[in-house]
């Protein structure tokens, strides 16, 4: 019991702590994009590239990062076992959800339509997370949660609706469901390919962000032809940014998967959800924007409809085990 409670407060934490993290990340990540599109040395392709390129050598300072991390700890060798099992084909699927597919979507929504708008938006993800999990997982929803997620979509909707006036477009909205997809569908995969003792957490991570650098840099980004404006986005100090954003980046996702592996899916994505809030709260402070009172009520529309969504069913058998222990006592 004392385990489980330990394990539950590690959950927790870390599930809080990965959504602080990945504020600061959404508002640095900003702030980066700004910089490569701002910077006349760049060729015009920066304003189309940047938010993929930028996603590459996010996920691919990532993977150093994690490794740097990993080799401090003398798992490397465990790490490569871990890399030829099953459940790590399942981790590698998930990569391609929240990397190429989730965080290239993202960054374009960041771009376009600024951090804040992005994250609150993107706070829908846990939802559709839940609807995926209800299927793949066979994890039940009961009505309190089918409730939160409509709530959670009115929110949604309501911000997509009024982009007229808030300057949202409508490629930008897109964009953040697309990111809402992959990351609800990747904490699945994934906490399926870690259901067993194979694949932990940290390694999870490391198989993660490997396969998705793999792919930025193999696939998309020839394909789109960013090689020449990546090369030259190396030759600037924004470089140096990307590398130092991604740091804050890596710790988010030990923490959310560890979150993941401690606590499972749907709760670790019920806590990492409040980077809503952590990113609006970094971006006021870091580049003194305001929000409307429409964009905080829809907010808190998303996050309480998703509050509903995350929190697991079976909350009840574990309170009526308590009180019949309790009972045991007594007696």
């Amino acid at each position: 019991m004392t385990n489980n409670k330990g394990n539950y407060k590690v959950g927790v934490m870390s599930g809080l702590t990965s959504a602080i993290t990945w504020g600061l990340d959404t508002v640095l990540m900003a702030i980066i994009l700004t910089m490569i599109v701002n910077n006349t040395s760049l060729p015009e392709s920066a304003v189309f590239l940047a938010p993929i390129i930028t996603a590459f050598f996010h996920d691919a300072f990532s993977t150093i990062w994690t490794l740097v991390f990993l080799a401090s700890k003398r798992q490397l060798s465990p790490l490569i076992k871990a890399m030829k099992t099953k459940s790590a084909l399942f981790v590698v699927l998930a990569a391609l959800m929240g990397g190429p597919v989730g965080m290239t979507g993202y960054l374009l929504a960041v771009k376009l339509i600024g951090p804040s708008y992005t994250a609150i938006i993107s706070s829908l993800y846990p939802a559709v997370g839940a609807i995926l999990a209800y299927f793949i997982l066979k994890e039940k929803m009961n009505k309190k949660a089918w409730l939160g997620l409509l709530f959670a979509i009115a929110g949604v909707c309501i911000i997509g609706y009024s982009s007229g006036e808030t300057g949202i477009s409508l490629v930008g909205f897109l964009c953040a469901l697309l990111c809402v997809f992959g990351w609800g569908s990747e904490c699945v995969i994934c906490a399926y390919g870690m259901k067993g003792d194979e694949v932990s957490s940290e390694f999870a991570l490391q198989i993660r962000q490997l396969t998705s650098t793999i792919v930025y840099g193999a696939l998309i980004i020839p394909i789109l032809g960013g090689i020449g404006l990546s090369v030259d986005i190396l030759k600037t100090s924004v470089i140096y940014w990307i590398g130092a954003t991604a740091l804050a980046g890596t710790i988010s996702y030990l923490f959310y998967y560890k979150a993941i592996y401690k606590i499972g899916a749907t709760k670790a994505m019920g806590l990492n959800i409040t980077y809503v809030v952590w990113s609006i709260l970094f971006d006021i402070l870091i580049n003194g924007n305001t929000m409307s009172l429409k964009t905080i009520v829809c907010s808190i529309m998303v996050i309480g409809g998703v509050y509903f969504v995350a929190k697991p069913p079976e909350e009840e058998p574990i309170e009526s085990s308590i009180n019949e222990s309790r009972l045991v006592d007594v007696e």
